[in-house]
């Protein structure tokens, strides 16, 4: 009797296929890590960032020379946000406050990374 022979199809990995084994073993390996970590078996760099308490949201965008509505679209607020932060009816939290810092010392990042 002769050997059955695969077909060259079902003898090749498919990219969607091989696309989730490399996902699956950088889950795999993140997981490793995580568990050395916790255990205290490696040390892992950390960051700290300050975020400021506030920011001057008019500042920023007069020194970008933006008009309230232009800053708005540029960098994904709604204008009723910008106008509320710079009447001082409502603040930023720390997140869009770090962003908005981020878009104060390098607009043309933040724009072309948006882009």
């Amino acid at each position: 009797m002769p050997a059955k022979r695969k077909s060259a199809r079902s003898s090749q990995a498919s990219p969607a296929r091989t696309r989730r084994s490399r996902v699956a073993r950088d889950i795999v390996a993140g997981l490793k890590e995580a568990v050395a970590f916790a255990r205290g078996e490696m040390s892992l760099s950390v960051r700290i960032v300050s975020v400021p308490e506030s920011v001057d949201v008019k500042a920023i965008r007069s020194k970008l020379g933006l008009s309230q509505s232009i800053f708005a679209a540029q960098f994904g607020f709604s204008l009723r946000t910008v106008q509320d932060w710079e009447q001082c009816r409502s603040q930023p939290d720390s997140a869009v406050r770090a962003y908005l810092t981020v878009i104060d010392r390098n607009p043309a990042a933040v724009q072309a990374a948006l882009a």
